[in-house]
């Protein structure tokens, strides 16, 4: 199999609405990758079989990537917290805030811009990057 087939598989295993429903039944992410992991060890261990060393390094990269989107959606989120608290003291008056399904759309919407195809896939090579490292541990 190419890699090509195999991560295009492991893509559609890893839908985001199911994974966010997940996160709202209250899986934490460790449990959510580990499952991930198990249904799709034999494709993540050919994969990871095909991977080059300039491969390696440009998932370091993408890993990066990610982790300064994280801290970015970490910073949004304080100073909207902030600047809600803030507003609330100054005018006493009670902001209505947009309901959740808004909120997560807004979010939703963001990630989509941020995250495209090639980080997701990446993210998903990484763990079977470590995923393979553990098993020949």
């Amino acid at each position: 199999m190419t890699i090509g087939k195999i991560l295009n598989s492991l893509e559609k295993s890893w839908e985001r609405d199911h994974i966010l429903l997940n996160i709202k039944k209250g899986l934490g992410t460790a449990e959510i990758v580990n499952e991930f992991l198990v249904k799709n060890e034999r494709q993540i261990r050919e994969l990871n079989s095909l991977l080059r060393p300039e491969d390696i390094d440009l998932l370091n990269q993408v890993e990066q990537l990610s982790t300064c989107e994280s801290k970015l959606i970490n910073e949004i989120k304080n100073l909207n917290y902030l600047e809600n608290n803030d507003n609330r003291q100054i005018s006493n008056q009670t902001r209505t805030e947009p309901s959740k399904s808004v909120f997560f759309k807004r979010i939703s919407s963001f990630m989509i811009n941020w995250s495209n195809k090639f980080v997701v896939i990446a993210l998903l090579t990484i763990s079977a990057i470590a995923l393979s490292k553990q098993a020949w541990a």
